[in-house]
């Protein structure tokens, strides 16, 4: 029996969030430990967290069928990390810059990526982004979606294919567990988190919106 995936990282999400997400919609078990950012697994210390993905959504048939395929969940997976990357640096800003924050992303979802999306849906028609199985694709954008509730919960109110994306992707047996309370999901970063990443990575800065 292969070994767990061991996963060093803050006790937190940041960038290994989607990493547990992507090894949870696969039904992998984790180890988790420290907190230098890195996976071990195969044998394998990887640091890139673009490399750790590739290798899990390809280890678990989660990268498409072929290159065609493996394409577009890239180009959409690119598209999620942009709308991402602005939610990644929320818990780091000040007060006054998450409320702009939080007004910056919503519309960028709302106006640009979740139409995109919608449209993808309805092009498609069938129940996931890319050929008619569950991708990496798939996960990344639940991921998102989720995580754009949490600081606008009806985001989601004006694209009923995103609505419905949204609960058949929650809905598969693996995610559903992963989603469930008790889960190795993490909650929102809290003030602790956020300490402990500045103290760990040096980051004595202030980071600012956008």
């Amino acid at each position: 029996m292969a070994a767990k995936p061991v996963l060093y990282y803050f006790n937190g999400r940041g960038k290994m969030e989607s990493i547990r997400w992507l090894l949870a919609a696969a039904g992998v078990e984790v180890f988790r430990t420290g907190q230098v950012p890195m996976v071990e697994i195969d044998g394998m210390k990887l640091v890139q967290t673009r490399a750790i993905l590739n290798y899990i959504a390809g280890k678990y048939n989660l990268y498409g069928k072929d290159l065609k395929e493996r394409a577009l969940i890239d180009m959409y997976v690119g598209g999620t990390d942009d709308l991402m990357g602005f939610l990644l640096s929320f818990p780091f800003l000040s007060a006054e810059d998450k409320v702009k924050q939080c007004a910056f992303v919503v519309e960028k979802a709302t106006s640009r990526y979740f139409p995109a999306y919608e449209k993808v849906l309805k092009d498609h028609g069938q129940d996931f982004l890319v050929g008619n199985r569950l991708s990496w694709a798939d996960i990344h954008l639940l991921e998102a979606i989720l995580m754009l509730e949490e600081k606008k919960s009806d985001a989601l109110s004006g694209f009923p294919l995103l609505q419905a994306f949204k609960k058949r992707i929650s809905s598969i047996p693996t995610i559903k567990k992963f989603l469930a309370p008790g889960s190795k999901r993490k909650p929102i970063s809290d003030d602790k988190y956020v300490e402990t990443v500045r103290r760990v990575l040096r980051m004595y800065y202030d980071v600012k919106p956008h």
